[in-house]
């Protein structure tokens, strides 16, 4: 697939995908020629670190930094530079969650660049419902425990904006979501018995959407794959795109994107689903719960 093709091909307004396919190319372009970081961190007045976030698609690209590269690269010819130009000013362009910058530490906005842009995304959770999983006012009860002291005003735009995301998974391009759950994160009253009621009820109504499965990991089956905590896998519909591996700690996150680290990752979820219960036990048990 060629550069041109990915930016006429990807739709409108996902930033961050157009980033990573910019930086995939120039990644390629780089080890072709066997140049090394450091030396096109060179080129464009840069560390070698910054050379791998712009591979990654993790910071946004300078037209100049892509011009010099390219020429570094050996890619001269007007029309063979011409789309990968392109790709870099579309890749600049701001997401919807733009208006939301102020609340988002740059870690956590790339991901949700990625996640507007997944064709499938599987996850395990052992404290939390995935986020896109989750009632409003369950949310805000997630929220408060990191931003007790956060005035309402801000609370509410935090919630308003996972309830944005959460389009993704009921809106018109919704992604397949296959949410494996500790059972402990229906056993933690989080907002009190109401609001943790009313979230059981939602994502009862959840699983009846025929792109969103969920498995609980019950107390019953012991230890399991997962030991390390949560992660997820985040899949694409770009042949050039790689899984994405997402696990956020509290001030961070790690992003893996090399084949060996998300097939060990994908063959640890692939257990994890054979140790839980099937959808429709755990279906079965959301309803017991609500009934007790």
């Amino acid at each position: 697939m060629s550069a041109e093709g990915n930016a006429a091909g990807y739709p409108s307004g996902s930033p961050t995908v157009l980033r990573i396919l910019l930086g995939t190319q120039l990644r390629r372009l780089r080890t072709e020629k066997r140049i090394s970081r450091e030396d096109a961190g060179y080129a464009i007045r840069a560390s070698h670190a910054k050379i791998s976030r712009l591979e990654l698609g993790q910071v946004s690209f300078k037209e100049r930094d892509v011009a010099d590269l390219l020429t570094l690269y050996g890619v001269i010819d007007p029309a063979e530079r011409a789309p990968l130009l392109d790709l870099a000013r579309q890749a600049n362009a701001p997401g919807w969650w733009h208006k939301y910058g102020d609340l988002l530490p740059g870690w956590f906005e790339v991901y949700i660049g990625l996640e507007g842009a997944a064709s499938v995304i599987r996850t395990y959770e052992n404290q939390f419902v995935p986020g896109l999983l989750q009632s409003p006012a369950y949310a805000r009860a997630v929220i408060m425990l990191a931003h007790e002291t956060t005035p309402a005003a801000e609370v509410d735009r935090r919630v308003a904006l996972r309830t944005r995301r959460q389009q993704r998974v009921i809106g018109d391009r919704a992604l397949k979501l296959w949410a494996v759950i500790d059972e402990a994160v229906v056993r933690r009253t989080l907002g009190g018995p109401e609001v943790m009621r009313e979230q059981i009820e939602h994502l009862l109504e959840m699983t009846d959407r025929s792109n969103v499965t969920v498995q609980l990991l019950s107390f019953e089956r012991g230890g399991h794959a997962a030991a390390g905590g949560p992660f997820s896998i985040l899949r694409f519909p770009e042949r050039d795109l790689p899984d994405v591996v997402y696990m956020e700690q509290l001030t961070s996150a790690l992003y893996l994107d090399k084949p060996i680290e998300s097939e060990h990752y994908m063959q640890v979820m692939d257990r994890l689903s054979v140790q839980a219960d099937s959808p429709e036990q755990t279906k079965r048990f959301l309803e017991d719960l609500l009934s007790s």
